[in-house]
């Protein structure tokens, strides 16, 4: 899996302010590793195993030995042609072996088949060139007037995974630097479902990030989650982070907003949380409408 990069440069932050929640929705590459939506889903960190390392295969514990997937007691019974004729223990024994392989041969391609032929659930969605271009942010326009004429984008594209990343600055007119960030990523999950550590990362994300609120979002995609910490105070101090994580079937987009308030910004009239909050339902929807097409 790929690691998002960082968001825009923002000013300082004194010590103790809260870490961003990363657009991805898996844990956050600026804040602590949970145990932290996407998540999917922000500090570095030494980076959890994968959940994606090896397919499991539900009702059978015994996890196969390290390079080699069949060496394991085999979960069927041992069937084979009844031994005749002389030597008839040393056949059993033959044809106990060769029924043992053939048993685990047939429950590893059980395992693998079980893994790669899941039908994707991608609902019609594509990931574009440049996330940039394809994300809508109109309701933020109102109050960052001043067009960002150079977005940075990127993304990937592989056979596991289609991942489009924007980062967008966003200005008052006026201003001579960015008053606030915005930042989008959208994910098409190709080989596996990404709806159980979707849900664990960002419903559970006020549990490893303190300080963070959550809120359910009914009507977007599968499921979405609203995470949010505002510590402002007037416009002289504080931040103001928000992000909305959606899962649509095998697709996760999120949206993230971020402004750090201090003496010297020049916004004198930031906007509140219930109002990005709203921006951000609305953009996340007409965004998500356009990629499906």
């Amino acid at each position: 899996m790929s690691t998002p990069p960082q968001p825009p440069q923002q000013p300082e932050q004194p010590s103790g302010a809260p870490a961003q929640p990363s657009a991805y929705p898996y844990p956050n590459p600026q804040s602590p590793a949970p145990g932290g939506p996407m998540g999917f889903p922000p500090a570095a960190q030494t980076g959890p195993q994968s959940v994606y390392a090896q397919p499991t295969l539900v009702g059978h514990p015994v996890q196969p030995q390290p390079g080699n997937p069949y060496a394991q007691p085999a979960p069927y019974p041992v069937v084979g042609p009844p031994p005749t004729g002389g030597g008839g223990a040393g056949r059993a024994v033959l044809w106990a072996a060769v029924g043992a392989v053939v048993a685990s041969a047939a429950w590893a391609a059980g395992v693998f088949l079980t893994a790669s032929g899941a039908d994707t659930d991608l609902r019609g969605y594509a990931a574009p060139t440049n996330l940039c271009t394809s994300t809508d942010y109109s309701s933020f326009k109102g109050e960052y007037t001043a067009e960002d004429s150079a977005p940075s984008h990127n993304g990937i594209k592989d056979d596991a995974l289609d991942e489009g990343l924007c980062n967008i600055s966003l200005k008052k007119s006026g201003s001579s630097y960015s008053d606030a960030y915005l930042y989008t990523q959208l994910d098409l999950h190709k080989k596996t479902d990404p709806g159980p550590e979707f849900t664990a990362v960002w419903k559970n994300y006020g549990d490893s990030h303190k300080g963070y609120d959550v809120e359910s979002v009914p009507g977007i995609g599968d499921e979405a989650y609203l995470v949010s910490d505002d510590t402002t105070s007037g416009s002289t101090s504080g931040s103001l982070y928000a992000t909305l994580a959606v899962r649509d079937g095998w697709v996760t987009y999120t949206m993230s907003y971020s402004a750090y308030y201090t003496s010297y910004a020049t916004d004198t009239h930031p906007p509140t949380l219930a109002q990005v909050s709203d921006w951000l339902k609305t953009d996340t929807r007409a965004t998500l409408r356009d990629l499906r097409g």
